[in-house]
Parts: structure tokens; sequence; C-alpha cells
């Protein structure tokens, strides 16, 4: 049996390289099950002219096989990398990039703390993915988004910033090469400013910053708070001409 996986590559150390550099990154969150594969085009060509470096894939709930055909669709009209973000085992495709591979910290969950991970590897032990190692953490929002309703757990309370910065280092101290930060796909209120710079100031890893992010003035805060990647999704997919506003120059 030829084991094809080799660990973190091109793209983690790209994004290292990069933050390391204070350059700031976005990515562009596409949700297969929100996204038809006829839009992906005009979708990508807005991508391509943006400023945004990476595309992540996934979502909570999506149907099996839909994220290949989407990824292998994207491929077709970029060079950015394409890198999984999986809801679980079923949006796993080696048609891709890379793969974040998520462990819900803040849950109390074991389904998706490690056993989605257990299940995921006879495909990624054969894979050439590049598997990066992702702290997955939830941050009320004001609104239960669709992680808590499929992961039936309950996010870290906006005001209980010293719980999210121990789940963070924690996430760091077993070995995360990255903590993601997650108001919910369509959340009322962002991630505080205060949560990002206290989060940031304890970690040695990059921090990336997700959710309810709908115009570039709170892009811009969440980046001066110290996010190193900040997600974009329901905001393109509602919005087409968000993507102008963030042409690159």
């Amino acid at each position: 049996m030829c084991f094809c996986y080799t660990g973190m590559k091109a793209i983690y150390k790209d994004i290292v390289n990069k933050v390391a550099k204070g350059e700031k990154l976005l990515a562009v969150l596409l949700d297969p099950d929100k996204t038809p594969v006829t839009r992906i085009p005009a979708f990508i060509e807005k991508v391509n002219q943006s400023i945004a470096q990476y595309i992540f894939v996934g979502g909570s709930v999506v149907a099996k096989h839909i994220t290949e055909k989407i990824v292998i669709e994207i491929q077709k009209h970029t060079h950015k990398p394409v890198v999984l973000f999986p809801g679980n085992v079923t949006q796993i495709t080696p048609k891709a990039d890379a793969l974040l591979f998520l462990s819900l910290l803040s849950g109390d969950n074991p389904e998706y703390l490690i056993k989605q991970h257990v299940k995921a590897i006879p495909q990624l032990i054969k894979s050439p993915l590049e598997v990066i190692p992702t702290g997955y953490i939830l941050i009320e929002s004001g609104k239960e988004t669709s992680v808590q309703k499929v992961t039936q757990t309950q996010p870290i309370p906006r005001i209980n910033i010293e719980e999210t910065i121990h789940t963070a280092k924690a996430g760091e101290f077993l070995g995360m090469k990255l903590i993601y930060l997650e108001a919910g796909s369509g959340a009322v209120q962002t991630v505080s400013e205060r949560t990002i710079s206290e989060v940031k100031q304890r970690l040695n890893i990059p921090l990336i910053v997700g959710g309810g992010i709908r115009n570039k003035k709170q892009l811009e805060k969440i980046y001066a708070a110290g996010a190193d990647i900040v997600v974009i999704g329901t905001a393109f997919e509602e919005d087409f001409t968000f993507f102008d506003k963030l042409k690159v120059k």
C-alpha cells in the first residue's frame, strides 16, 4: 500500500512566510450547496480580480459528491490555491490543493473533535492533499448558526474572552498549525476586535477570523485587531459588487 500523504507543504509555508512579513491575507469561502456549478465561472472571475489569495470550499451541510464537482470547476478558472473547509468527512476530495483539518475545540461533541478525523484517515493516507491541523473555535454571534445546529454544540460567549484565549492556546499546545475564530455563516455580529487582539497577542501561530464580515470597513478593523487571514463567504454570495471594493490595485 502506498502512503501518499506527505504532511504540510507549500500552502502552509506560504501562509507562515507572508504572515511573518506582516501581510494580511484574504480567503473567499464558497459553500457548494449555495453555489451552482453554472455560477462558478463568473464567481471565480471576480475572485481572480480581487485581493483574495485563497479559495476555501465547504459548508456545515453539503450533499455528497458536490464538493468534488465544485472544486474541479473552480480549478478550470483559477490558479489560486483551493483549500477544503469541510463540515464532515464526505466533503473531502483529493482534487483540492489542501485541507483544513478542523477540530472543533470550543464544543464538547467528540464527533467533531476527533471522530470525523479518524473516519477521514483512509482517504487522507492515499491523498496528495496538504493537511493543515486547524483549531476551530466557535464564538457567539447573536444567532444560532448552522455550525451549532449540525455539531449540536454551544459557542463560547462573546463576553468570555479569557475562555477563548485559553482554548486557542490549548489548540496551539496540542499542535494545531492555525487557529480559526468563527462567528458562523450569516452571523449577526463578527468576532469582537478585543477578542481577536487578545487571542493574537498570545499565539505563535497564524490566526484566521471569519463570520459576519459584510463590508470593507469591517474587514479593515478585523485586520487591524490582529487577524492574519480573514474569511468572507456570505457577503460575496449575496453581493457580487463587494468584489469590486477588493480589487487588486
